[in-house]
């Protein structure tokens, strides 16, 4: 079983976001956590070992883990990269989304049944 994980902190006006992604077994699963305020590198570690373990991950979708190379300059010449690229990928927003819209569904459903038993008891 081999897990990778990764985690992109970027501004989203008005707060500082946190995107942790973990490919396990060939599958992309997310979790979005909410700074706040511009976190310090010493308070995202704490909240990574204090907390990652409660974090709640999407719904695991298939995605393809590239193969990275072996040379250092190479692996650096990639942190640069990313560290310029601002937000997250494509296949960790379609994890939110559609974790997103499984629980709006969730939240429409349990509404929906709730305004039919006020029907039901308003009707007698």
């Amino acid at each position: 079983m081999d897990t990778v994980s990764k985690l992109t902190v970027y501004f989203e006006e008005p707060f500082w976001v946190g995107v942790f992604e973990r490919m396990e077994n060939g599958k992309l699963s997310v979790c979005k956590v909410t700074f706040g305020a511009e976190p310090k590198d010493y308070e995202v570690w704490e909240f990574v070992l204090k907390h990652y373990d409660r974090l709640v991950f999407s719904a695991a979708i298939a995605s393809e883990m590239k193969k990275t190379a072996d040379n250092p300059k190479r692996r650096q010449r990639e942190v640069k990269k990313q560290m310029r690229v601002s937000g997250i990928g494509t296949k960790s927003q379609q994890a939110l989304q559609s974790s997103g819209r499984k629980s709006k569904w969730n939240e429409n459903k349990s509404a929906g049944s709730s305004v039919r038993q006020r029907n039901s008891v308003s009707s007698i």
